[in-house]
């Protein structure tokens, strides 16, 4: 049996923080198109598309999708799970790779890493980004059906805030459409399938940089956490707030505007100008049971 494992970029213009952010000039580029441009380069995806909303609000990403010849599709605003399951369904998608357009510095590296998770790697294989891309295509099998490399708050997570990759089987994905009734389950796509997942704790030998945490959730989906050592959890590189963008771009600007430096090379930059992580350390992070009100009485 053939993946057909699609990324799915969901996008909307109308944040409730920082309205229009997607678009937001970023060296010389929407943000958007950084975060289609490195999704691009993940060579264990096999098409992506950018799932926004019927809003009039987001003609202009349907608009931007036609320009830079990537599928669009246009679901509900606040039932982003609806959205998530009639994209990878008119995509015949069996894998889904879950990430946000509000993530420029996403990198393709860690989605690749992310889903060679997913697919059955061994925990005593995740110690070099360099020898992640086996052929996984002819797996029947599994060993997950939900595994992430961040669960939003309260859980606790080791990557910074910006690289979040989420992956799916579309059985998994399915079954959350049909059963999930919570407003937080339906507006961030995947909580149903991790909700009561908890993770005991674990002890490492030194030199580990790579680790899978295992458990059932409350509902019986297998899930699996990526985890990094050392921990890099208290850093954020998502885009919600004007301090966020200063942040991003000053990122790009010490990189002279160009789009392929990775997550380590950032964290080298921070070793080096530690000011610039100040900026925006103060924003807080939305968990995962908040809900925007204003979609769900629209």
């Amino acid at each position: 049996m053939s993946l057909n494992k699609l990324a799915i970029i969901q996008a909307r213009m109308s944040s409730s923080r920082l309205p229009g952010k997607v678009l937001m000039d970023i060296a010389g580029q929407p943000m958007l198109q950084h975060v289609l441009e490195r999704t691009k380069r993940a060579r264990m995806i096999d098409g992506l598309l950018i799932a926004t909303t019927t809003d009039p609000t987001d003609d202009v990403l349907e608009q931007f999708c036609q320009q830079h010849d990537v599928p669009c599709f246009r679901g509900s605003l606040p039932d982003v799970l609806d959205r998530f399951y009639q994209a990878g369904m008119h995509q015949h998608a069996n894998v889904v790779i879950r990430l946000t357009a509000d993530c420029p510095l996403i990198d393709p590296a860690l989605i690749d890493l992310t889903i060679s998770a997913f697919l059955g790697k061994s925990d005593s294989d995740f110690t070099q980004l360099s020898s992640l891309i086996p052929d996984y295509s002819s797996l029947i099998t599994r060993p997950f059906d939900f595994l992430a490399n961040r669960l939003p708050p309260p859980w606790k997570r080791s990557l910074p805030i910006g690289l979040d990759v989420e992956v799916c089987t579309f059985d998994a994905l399915e079954q959350a459409w049909k059963e999930a009734d919570q407003g937080y389950q339906r507006e961030h796509v995947m909580p149903y399938l991790y909700d009561g997942v908890s993770f005991p704790p674990l002890d490492f030998p030194p030199g580990t940089e790579w680790y899978i945490e295992r458990n059932s959730s409350a509902h019986g989906f297998k899930i699996g956490l990526l985890n990094h050592i050392p921990d890099c959890g208290t850093l954020r590189w998502t885009v919600d707030t004007p301090a966020d963008l200063e942040f991003v771009r000053l990122v790009y600007h010490h990189f002279a505007g160009q789009d392929d430096f990775g997550w380590q090379d950032i964290l080298s930059l921070l070793d080096r100008e530690p000011g610039l992580a100040s900026i925006n350390a103060q924003v807080s992070h939305k968990s995962a049971f908040d809900v925007d009100q204003r979609a769900h009485h629209s």
